[in-house]
Order: C-alpha cells, then sequence, then structure tokens
C-alpha cells in the first residue's frame, strides 16, 4: 500500500514536469479506480501506475495483464461517456525501483 502511494506521487511530480496538469487521483467509478487522471493539452489521460521495489518477479509494466487492459479500457469508456468531447487517452507509469518509464498510449483497444 505504502509502495503503491510513493509511486503515484512519483508518477504524478514526473508527469507534472513533463507539462502534464493534475485533474485527480484515486478517482472511482462503478467500473473501477483511476490512479491519477491527468490533462496532456486537450486530452484527458488515465495514468495507470505500477510500482516494483525489485525485479525479482518481473518488470512494473508486466504488471498490466489482459484482464488489466480490459479494465482500463471500460474506465476510459466510462470517463469518455461524462466528458464526451474530451480524447480519453491510457498511459503507463511504471516504475522499477527509482526508475520511471512513461508509456504513452500505453493500452489500446484489444
Amino acid at each position: 500500500m505504502i509502495l503503491g502511494k510513493t509511486g503515484e506521487q512519483a508518477a504524478k511530480k514526473f508527469l507534472q514536469n513533463k507539462g502534464f496538469k493534475f485533474i485527480g487521483e484515486n478517482i472511482k467509478l462503478f467500473c473501477g479506480e483511476i490512479d491519477l487522471l491527468m490533462q496532456d493539452k486537450n486530452n484527458l489521460v488515465i495514468v495507470e501506475v505500477k510500482t516494483k521495489s525489485s525485479p525479482v518477479f518481473g518488470l512494473a509494466s508486466d504488471m498490466i495483464t489482459l484482464k488489466k487492459k480490459r479494465k482500463l479500457l471500460q474506465l476510459a469508456r466510462a470517463l469518455w461517456q461524462k466528458y464526451p468531447k474530451k480524447i480519453v487517452r491510457i498511459d503507463v507509469v511504471a516504475i522499477d525501483e527509482e526508475k520511471i518509464n512513461h508509456l504513452i498510449s500505453a493500452v489500446e483497444e484489444c
């Protein structure tokens, strides 16, 4: 739990330094929860944050399974229904130890 919160805060700061605008965190919708909601120019960006303290069991990006992708797509559709004039994108911020990897448009229709 603490590792996840620390990762989300690191991801938020990282994205803000790249020019993203922070909108909210841990946003609950009927179909799940959005870790971070950011704005990149005119796009709403759902940010899934995965944090690993050790590579022993794989990389943080490996935690985005097909099931997780489907859940993120469901969240994106729900968000788009609330804001139909916006483009909704799904990014992943994978944090492995101290290395941050930002995957833009990491999840698309599958």
